[in-house]
């Protein structure tokens, strides 16, 4: 129960942020629930001249995406999967338009995250250590990612023995801190004003590491057969 309850939080979690960074117009929802509500009680009003009969309380679907995926003791981790696939998106997009607001065109998600990653804590990366921070399985992907940025001179690269080190350079430092100011101003400031617990959000956080865990062993499981 300690983890459907998580999984239930992190899936609210998700959906809300996955709605609020794609520019969820609030307006058109409220018109659509009142839209629903005046129906309802119109519905409800000419029923009511027929029977008193009491109303049911309106039975709780699950919020999925694929509903032939889930079983009746399963679909917590169906309605988490799909706030997953939400966030992810809407954090993919919003990376690609920061990244665009800061001054750099044509950056993919994966781009972005290489390049923070490397000006993390201002410390040498090998290819190696940012594939297991971001754990990341295919190192080509990441590999090209470090030669786009190296072209475009956000990153330098120092071989040393069998091993290439790379770091951010001054360039690079100033795409970072463009990055941020952009962040903070559309996005953080925002956050601040939500009525929400800072707790929370690092207890979904520590839950999806955790559930992250999961899928590993789920994926050498599936690989194995």
């Amino acid at each position: 129960s300690f983890y459907i309850h998580n999984i239930n939080k992190i899936s609210g979690f998700f959906l809300y942020y996955g709605l609020f960074s794609t520019g969820f117009s609030i307006l058109e929802w409220y018109f659509c629930c009142y839209n629903w509500k005046y129906c309802d009680h119109k519905s409800l009003g000419e029923n009511q001249t027929m029977t008193n009969t009491p109303e049911t309380p309106p039975q709780v679907v699950p919020i999925v995406s694929s509903e032939h995926l889930t079983s009746p003791d399963s679909w917590h981790l169906s309605e988490f999967e799909y706030g997953m696939i939400i966030a992810h998106n809407a954090f993919s997009r919003w990376m690609i338009r920061c990244m665009t607001a800061a001054g750099y065109r044509d950056f993919s998600p994966l781009d972005i995250l290489v390049l923070h990653n490397v000006k993390h804590r201002n410390r040498e990366k090998r290819l190696v250590d940012i594939c297991f921070v971001l754990h990341i399985e295919d190192h080509h992907t990441v590999n090209y990612s470090l030669k786009k940025l190296v072209k475009l001179d956000l990153v330098q690269k120092e071989k040393r023995g069998k091993e290439i080190f790379y770091t951010t350079t001054e360039a690079g430092t100033a795409a970072c801190k463009k990055y941020r100011t952009i962040r903070e101003r559309c996005l953080t400031s925002v956050y601040r004003n939500l009525e929400q617990d800072g707790e929370d959000v690092s207890e979904a956080a520590s839950m999806l590491r955790l559930l992250s865990g999961l899928y590993d062993q789920a994926s050498r499981a599936a690989a194995s057969l």
